[in-house]
């Protein structure tokens, strides 16, 4: 296997290494989210904070998603 090939695989176990922790912290802001709004006077501006970071976390997963698998047109 050349250096070329080498680095592409670490370079992909790497990016799937970041995916899961990106996965891993939506869920467990998910979960935040979920129980802060069962709670009677929850804070709506935690919750929008909240509701953001997973926005940007689901951005994140879906773009290293594409690099790590492009679309290759036949």
């Amino acid at each position: 296997m050349s250096n070329y090939a080498e680095k592409n695989v670490m370079g992909n176990d790497e990016c799937a290494n970041k995916i899961k922790e990106l996965i891993d912290r939506h869920r467990q802001l998910d979960i935040e989210a979920e129980q802060l709004a069962e709670a009677p006077n929850f804070d709506q501006i935690k919750l929008q904070r909240i509701k953001k970071e997973k926005l940007a976390l689901k951005d994140q997963i879906a773009q290293l998603s594409a690099n790590q698998f492009p679309d290759i047109i036949a």
